[in-house]
């Protein structure tokens, strides 16, 4: 049966504005065509609130968890973001209708290039794409206003906290393997803030500070 996906997507927005009280969220979720980020024989699928598999082991996050972690890093459109994890790009996409720049690291190769190429097709023009190296994040670019960690950590690594700039914002779901609590930490001089949102499940985090390598599923 054939989905009319642009209905589809009206509904799920009216859904997520049930949860979600940031309007700038909620146009941007609408904008970002999450179909054009799952395989093509899921995308009837695409406006479900649930996530979905893109290969590689790994999965598009659930839409109410892309909204929740986006309104939970409160940007305003001036900032430079980090995200750990790029996946499928959907995350990454939404991110870019609201931030400045985007600095976003992938473990896994082929899902990298894969995101790339969806940016360019769709016209994003601030997000820039890297393949993982040992150390969480990307360093060379550092210092960010906003970093998001779409895999779930056992602790905050410091690597992360070292490249937020003055009052930064990270937010990230840390926990055990199988369920964490999502965590926002705002860095305010040589003090962190930690506020909690509520349980969710991620795949591990892997790198220092992280899990180690071969413990588990990586992101």
């Amino acid at each position: 049966m054939e989905v009319d996906l642009v209905t589809a997507r009206e509904e799920l927005i009216s859904s997520l504005q049930l949860e979600i009280s940031d309007a700038r969220v909620m146009q941007a979720m609408r904008r970002v065509p999450r179909e054009g980020f799952v395989p093509e024989d899921l995308r009837r699928l695409a406006y479900d609130d649930r996530p979905l598999p893109i290969g590689h082991g790994q999965t598009i996050s659930q839409p109410l968890m892309v909204a929740t972690m986006t309104e939970t890093l409160h940007l305003r459109g001036h900032e430079k973001v980090l995200e750990i994890g790029t996946g499928s790009g959907y995350q990454t996409a939404v991110l870019a209708e609201l931030a400045k720049e985007i600095v976003t690291v992938e473990r896994v190769p082929e899902l990298a290039e894969t995101a790339a190429e969806r940016f360019r097709r769709l016209g994003y023009r601030n997000i820039t794409v890297h393949v993982a190296g040992p150390v969480l994040g990307w360093r060379n670019e550092a210092p960010y206003d906003a970093i998001l960690v779409t895999a779930g950590a056992p602790r905050v690594p410091r690597p992360l906290i070292e490249q937020l700039g003055p009052g930064g914002r990270l937010v990230i779901p840390v926990g055990r393997r199988t369920l964490q609590q999502l965590l926002s930490v705002t860095r305010e001089g040589d003090r962190l803030r930690v506020r909690r949102h509520g349980q969710c499940r991620f795949v591990p985090l892997i790198g220092e500070g992280a899990w180690p390598e071969g413990d588990g599923q990586e992101y």
